[in-house]
Order: structure tokens, then sequence, then C-alpha cells
């Protein structure tokens, strides 16, 4: 639970004495939290609340009322701290009364001067007159509106000043929760004050009762003594005489008394001309007053004044009061076009524009400024957004810090953006960048960056506008009392649909303008004009979209944290959608051009298992292809899986084909150039790695049979470990044709690795064979007619040399070709020497016995390459010699079988399973 907050205290206030309507400061702890939570103010007993201008939670301004108490505390009472205490205190001074005719140095208040001959206070206000509570009972107000009283009692008024009071409308205003025995009590007290001034004019009378007795025997007197003389108007008579005295005696107090009494009529005149400037000198003043504050930006002193001066002299009837009244209504009506012209200029922020609204409302300004304020910013924003993309279009934001705020000087709209609040956020949507970020960022990126920065930083504020507009939270205190919350809420409901609406274009507009940059055939041609135009900017690469989409799910993250409803950010979902395909698809086709070129980076340096790093390379291009795919695959709330829509997934399966196929297209074009064509300027040889072969020195170029060699290790690399590898990282980031790309491009490699296994065999093996028949009929030698056998020709081991080599290429590149090799080139070697010995007529029986020998070592020496198919050559071979019957030939076959394998032993070592095992890495 958080603790309560301290009671206000009150620990100074300056000056500490004065006359009432001082101007005072005081100064304490606790003394609010704002001007909604001061409450109260009492100074000596005073409710000095009206004047007070609260300016902090330790300072308040106000002006001291006429209190009854000369010296009291100062109590100030707020929402959150309740009734306060205080340890000063204000001595209040009263001027002293002096007579009409007293001179005094110094000028008095006669606000309420002392008469001395009625023993009555003079110059009091009408308003003061006026019994607060006339039934001299507690006030019970009803909650019957103004307007409904007015309704039930057209013509009449519950002022009971009035000339139209009716009883009955102050009872139901006043009392209507009074019981009837309270009223039988007010009854009594109005017939007690009735009695009380009946009995005052009866005293009166009471009082110059001897007076008047004495007035009548005077006037007896005279009249029995007019009747003895016998006339009434007699020159000379006492009649005559006694009106001669007293019109003497009149005139004589009118010569004594004219000066004074004049004097004292000029000096009346004065003093209630003065006495009514004094009274009303707020009324005077408040004109220059109201043109003061209004410089200084004092709005609310003003609004508490005109408040004032309206409840006073709004329907007065006095011709002066009515100019002087006249005269601040016309600066009132200047203040509101001016805080109008304040609330429609932009950029503002969000708290002026509240202040602003709540300052009209308070002046009762015609109209709706609270929506006029909505539909500027509207306007505002969409233009922001207009300039953004003009600017970029026309070149301005080029180099190094174009797009910083801080620095922009242009007169543009987009470039006063920086000079307000309402941009800064708490946080970003991006990772610190270095300093050549902007010179190395594509425009389009920049364009959309800066484009988010103006939805962020306008709409949230827009939004939160609108929200203060729906639950009345723009008006003050005032403005509650007035109606102005009602009408507001009310304002509201009619204008859902036109907000809605304008939410609906700044969405709209952002999308078309991303749209316009990243995708503009998705894009009308009428709207092109508007919103495209970057036909001539760098064409973007995967990585540089995954960050516009990166900023733009960031953009509708934020809108979608002010709770704006789902139904007016879905086009930004369906931007999103696209953006995410486009990137996908750019992503793949860039991969398949990086794929194009990793030809050119072929070293041809190969490990123990024969393959170069050229596969290792490939695979790693396609994994990172796949990890920058990761933010435009994955799903976050609310979007579709972009891979589960068939067009979609039949595009990336296709394209995701391709790469495959055109790396091995790469290794095909490899395998066929020539040495000459071969960029071998970047070739190196890493002599520090035991997996690399010891043969390759710096500068080598392998020959076109090494290249088919080497690349067929690499397809069968490809085959056995990349492609498996691939297909599990296709699978691991949600692609469903993996079973596809896997079996296409399985295909593919194999049909390569076929085609250049028969070439490489076609260069090596048809030598060899053809080399056979020279060698056997080399000097004239006839199967018919030849010497007893030695030993095995040369031309077959010349034969034998030249698979020992062919074994050692292959050897020397990849240990697992070696088998595959040597058997196809022993089915050659054995199908030519099967076609010869059958194309023999005869044979003699030294014959027989040479080439039965010469077939025995050859087929003995190549034994381990054997295959069903040159077994059967072998065999067919041999049985178209005559067989060996005499024991002495057999003998012989064996001893020259024997010395051959001696005599080849180290050359035939190579041929033996032992060494021909791969090496397991």
């Amino acid at each position: 639970m958080s603790r309560a907050r301290q009671p206000p205290l009150v620990t100074g206030i300056s000056p500490k004495e004065g006359a009432a309507w001082t101007k005072v400061t005081i100064r304490g702890e606790n003394l609010g939290t704002g001007p909604a939570d001061l409450i109260g103010l009492s100074i000596c007993g005073h409710n000095c609340l009206l004047t007070a201008e609260w300016m902090s939670a330790s300072k308040i301004v106000c002006r001291v009322g006429p209190a009854k108490d000369d010296k009291g505390e100062i109590i100030v009472t707020t929402k959150s701290g309740g009734l306060g205490t205080s340890t000063v205190s204000f001595k209040l001074l009263r001027p002293e009364r002096i007579g009409i005719l007293d001179q005094s140095a110094v000028w008095v208040d006669e606000m309420n001067y002392y008469d001395m001959r009625t023993d009555r206070n003079k110059g009091i206000s009408p308003l003061s007159l006026r019994p607060s509570n006339p039934l001299g009972i507690d006030l019970d107000k009803g909650k019957i509106p103004q307007k409904d009283m007015e309704l039930t009692f057209p013509g009449m008024s519950g002022d009971f000043t009035s000339e139209k009071f009716s009883a009955t409308w102050y009872l139901i205003e006043n009392h209507s929760g009074s019981s009837f025995e309270q009223l039988k009590i007010a009854a009594s007290n109005l017939k007690k004050q009735a009695t009380k001034k009946n009995e005052g004019s009866l005293a009166y009378v009471k009082g110059g009762l001897s007076t008047f007795f004495e007035a009548q025997d005077a006037l007896a007197a005279i009249h029995q003594r007019l009747e003895s003389d016998g006339t009434e108007r007699v020159e000379g008579s006492m009649t005559q005489r006694l009106e001669n005295i007293l019109n003497r005696a009149s005139d004589t107090a009118d010569t004594l008394f004219q000066e004074v009494l004049g004097r004292k009529d000029k000096a009346d005149s004065t003093r209630n001309a003065l006495n009514v400037l004094q009274r009303f000198k707020f009324l005077f003043n408040l004109p220059l007053n109201i043109e003061r504050n209004i410089q200084k930006g004092d709005y609310d002193v003003v609004i508490n004044d005109y408040e004032k001066a309206k409840s006073l002299f709004g329907n007065t009837e006095v011709p002066v009061f009515k100019k002087v009244y006249a005269e601040v209504e016309t600066r009132i009506s200047a203040l509101r076009s001016l805080l109008l012209e304040k609330l429609l200029q932009t950029p503002s922020t969000l708290h002026d524009q509240k202040r602003y609204i709540r300052y009209l409302s308070d002046l009762h300004a015609s109209g709706d400024p609270a929506w006029l304020c909505i539909y500027a910013q509207h306007k505002w924003i969409l233009q922001l957004m207009q300039d953004c993309r003009d600017e970029f279009i026309s070149g301005q934001r080029v180099g190094v810090g174009a797009l910083d705020p801080e620095g922009d000087t242009r007169p543009s709209a987009l470039g006063r953006l920086g000079h307000t609040a309402s941009l800064k956020r708490g946080g970003s949507l991006r990772t610190p960048r270095p300093s050549t970020w902007r010179s190395e960022t594509p425009q389009q990126v920049q364009f959309v960056e800066k484009l988010s920065d103006v939805v962020i930083g306008q709409l949230p504020n827009f939004w939160k506008l609108w929200i203060s507009y729906v639950n009345g939270s723009l008006f003050s205190e005032t403005g509650e009392k007035s109606g102005q919350v009602e009408k507001s809420k009310k304002n509201a409901r009619q204008r859902q649909n036109d907000f809605k609406k304008m939410i609906e274009e700044v969405t709209h507009r952002l999308v078309k303008l991303v749209r316009g940059a990243l995708l503009p055939t998705t894009l009308p041609q009428s709207d092109l004009s508007l919103y495209g135009g970057w036909e001539n900017k760098t064409e973007l690469t995967g990585a540089w979209l995954t960050q516009i989409m990166h900023i733009v799910r960031g953009c509708h993250d934020a809108l979608s944290a002010l709770e704006i409803p789902n139904d007016l950010l879905q086009v930004i979902q369906d931007l999103l959608l696209e953006l995410r395909v486009h990137c996908l698809m750019v992503t793949l086709l860039h991969t398949i051009e990086d794929v194009k070129r990793l030809a050119e980076k072929e070293d041809w340096v190969v490990d123990n298992e024969g393959i170069t790093s050229l596969p290792s390379q490939f695979e790693q291009c396609v994994v990172q292809m796949l990890q920058s795919l990761k933010e435009p695959l994955e799903i976050k709330s609310g979007e579709l899986n972009v891979l589960q829509l068939d067009q979609v997934q039949d595009q990336a399966t296709e394209l995701s084909v391709s790469i495959m196929k055109v790396f091995i297209s790469c290794l095909e074009q490899l395998s066929t150039k020539s040495g000459g064509d071969i960029d071998t300027s970047h070739i190196s040889v890493d002599l520090s790695s035991p997996d690399r072969f010891p043969g390759v020195q710096e500068g080598f170029s392998p020959t076109s049979e090494q290249r088919l060699l080497i690349i067929l290790s690499n397809c069968q690399y490809l085959e056995r470990r990349t492609f498996l590898n691939l297909a599990n990282h296709f699978e691991k980031h949600g692609f469903t044709g993996t079973e596809k790309i896997t079996r296409v491009s399985v295909d593919a490699v194999r049909q390569l690795d076929r085609n250049l296994f028969e070439a490489y065999i076609e260069r090596r093996a048809d030598p060899i064979a053809g080399s056979l028949e020279p060698g056997i009929y080399a000097g004239y030698f006839d199967w018919r007619d030849c010497q007893t056998p030695t030993g095995v020709r040369n031309y077959l081991k010349e034969a034998l040399v030249n698979i020992i080599t062919v074994h050692a290429e292959v050897f020397t590149v990849s240990k697992d070709l070696v088998s595959r090799v040597l058997s196809r080139i022993v089915e050659s070697v054995a199908d030519e020497m099967c076609r010869l010995m059958q194309c023999v007529s005869s044979f003699s029986k030294n014959g027989a016995l040479q080439a039965r020998l010469e077939l025995c070592a050859l087929r003995d020496s190549i034994a381990a390459y054997l295959s069903a198919e040159s077994n059967s050559s072998f065999k067919l071979a041999l049985d178209a010699l005559p067989q060996l019957h005499s024991g002495g030939d057999k003998k012989l076959l064996e001893e020259l079988l024997n010395k051959f394998k001696s005599s080849m032993q180290l050359q035939l070592t190579c041929f033996q399973p032992s060494c021909i095992q791969p090496v397991k890495r």
C-alpha cells in the first residue's frame, strides 16, 4: 500500500500584514500536487480560494479578503493531504473610521464609513445587504438542473431580491430535502424578522411623541390668539410679524450655512465617486490587467478574473459598468482567437494542446476547439509523412547526418519536427549504429526509418488527445459544472466514424509510402506519382529488407500498445506479410547470385578426403541465408506463416532448388575450364593443416583430369553430407518443400557425377586400353610363331605402370574414388584383352603359354579391383586359349608368374587392399 500524503503545512507568508485585497505569497510544504488538488485556502478565517494561484507544492499566491478577524492563521486544504496547519499568522490592517467633515492626511477607504448622525453604516454594497439564508435553516441544495427549473417556472426567478421572485422555485432549489418541521421553524423566523422591523418603526414614533405633543400645544395657542385678534392677515398683526421673523430667520440661516452645505454636497459627490471607484476598481482595472496577463501568458489569472467579473457585472444595467464590461468582453474575444491560433499551431505538445482546449472551454469559445485541434493534428501528420517522402525523392537527404533532427535547420514541416518534444520517445526500436551508418545505408531504409519515427512520434499523442476528448478529461472543474464534459462526450460519439477514418488515412498513407519505396508494383498506377519515384535508387538486399521489416514491425507494435483497434492496423499487417514474402524471395534470388560467384573462390586445395573448401562455402552460404530469414519467417502474434501460403511455398521451393542446381552448374563449369581459364592468383595452400595434401606446392594448377577428380570428390561429399545437412536446416526453418529440394538436388549431382566420371574414365582408360594392341604385336610378334616364354613382355608392364599412375593420381585427390575409378579402368583393360585374345585365329604352344602368362599376370596384379564384368572378360579371354596339358608348361607358367610378381613387387604394392583404405576424419 502507498503511504498517504502529509497534510499541508504553511511555514511563511509575505508580507505578514496588510489591508484587505493585499497580494501575498504563501510558502510551505505539501501545498498540493496541482491546481486541481487545492480545494481550500483561508486567511484570518476568510476564504481566499477564488484568488488563489497554485505555483508549486511549496508556493501559492493569492489576495487577502476582508476578513472579520484582525489576525489569524493561514490554512490550506488539499484533496491529497486534507486540512493543513500553519506556523505563522497574518495581521489584517483596518482603516480608521473618520467622519465626513474630519480632515485626514491620508486617503480613507470609505467603503464602510460610519454616519455619526444616524448611527448606521453607509456605502454597503447592495449584494452585502442580501441575507445569505433568509429562512434561517440549513440549506439543502437540490439536484434539479437549472434548465428544468426555467421550463417549470417560465419568466420567474429563485433570487429573492428579484422582482420576479418565486417562493416555490426558491424552496425547491434550496430546501428540497428540508423536513416540514424545519419549514415551520423557517416560517417562525420570517415572522420574527417582520415583527422586529415593525417594532423598529413604532419605537421611532414613540421616541418623538413628546415633541409632537409640544408642537400641537404651540399650534393650538397660536390658533386661539389668532381667533382673539379676529383676522389672520392684517398688516402689523402678529401673524404677519411672525411670518416676517421666520423669513428673516430662514434667510439668515441660508446665508450662514450655504457655503458649508455647498462644500458638504461637493464633498459628498466626490466621496461617492471615489467610493464607487474604490469599490469597483477590480472592474475598472480589469481590461488593463487582462492585457498584461495575456502578454505574460497567465491565462489562468485572466480566466479567473473574467469569471468573477461576469458573475458580478454580466447582467448589470449601470451604463458605466456596461461600457467597461463590454471592453472586457472585447479583450476576452481577442484572447479566444489567440488561444485558438495557438491550439491549431503545429508542432505542439500534447500538454499544450490540452491546456489551450481547457482555456477555450473555460472562456466558452464557440464551436468545438478540441475537434478542430484533432483535425489540425491529423492534417499535420499526413503532411509530415508526405514531406518525408518528397525530401528523400528530391535528394535533399544525402550524406552523413542528413536525417539528424538536431541539426536540421530547414524551414519545412519535417525540419521543424526536431524542435517538438512530441517526437522524443523513451526508447528506440533500433540498436546503436556506427558513425558511417548514414552514408552506407540505402535511401529506402533511411526513409522507412524516418517515416516510422514520424508515425511513432506523432500518432500516440494524436490518439491520446482523442481519448481525452472522448472521456471529457480535457476540461476543468468549471467546464464540468457548465456541462462541457457531457457536450464533449456527445460530440465524440457523433464523430467516432470521422476519427476512425482519420486513423485509417494515416495508416494507409504509411503503407502506401512504404509500398512506393519497396513494392511499387503493388500500387495502383494512379498512386505511383504520389508515393513512387524510387526507380533510380539502390536495389535492396535481403538484409536491408529485413531491417525495414523490423522497423515496420516495431511501428505496428508501438501502435498496438496504444490499444488502437486491430481492424485499423490490419493494413500494416498486410504490408508486413507482403514485405516478409518479398524479403524471402529477394534473399533467395540474391543467394543464387552469390552461389554463382562461388566458382571464383575455388582454390583446388583438398583435404585428406579429397574435398575442397567449395562445398563448405556453399553450405555456409545457404545456412547464412536461412539464418537471415529467421526474422522474416518468424510468426508474431496475429501474423500468418508465409511458408503455409501455397504460392509462396511453391516459389520458395523452386528458388531453393535453383540454388542447388546453380551450384551444381558451377561445379560443371569448373570441370570444363582449361588450365588457362582458371584464375589461380588466389590459390593458397594450407601448409599448417595435416589434413591438406602435402604434395601440393605453391603455384599449383591442377590438370583437367585432376579437376575432374576433385569435383567428383566434391559431388560425393555433396550427396553424402552437404545436402543432408541443408535439408535439416531447411526443415528447421519451416520450409515445407524440403523433400523435393533434396530429391532434385541429389538427382542433379548424381547426373553430374556420372557425366564427370565417364569423362575421366574416357580420358584415362582409353589410352591404356588403346596401348595394349600395339604393345602386343610390337616387333612383328606372332602368336603362331614365337619362342618359349621367358617372362611378361614390356607392354603389359607399361599398362600396369599406367594403371599405377592413375591410382596415384586418384589416391592423391580422394582415397574414396580409387576403387571406383580403377575398377572401371580394369574393366576396360580386361575387355580389350578379351577382345584381342578372341581375335587371334590360332595359337602355337609357346604362344598360348605366353598369352596365358600375360593374362594371369595382369589379372593377379589388379585382383583387388576386379569386378564381375572384368572377371568375366578375363575368363572369356582364357577360355579362348588352348589348355595346358603338360606339367612342364604349368610349372614354367607358375615360375614365370612368381618371377614377375617378385620383380614388380614394389610397383604392385599400391594395389594391396590395406593401402587403399580411406583415412577417416
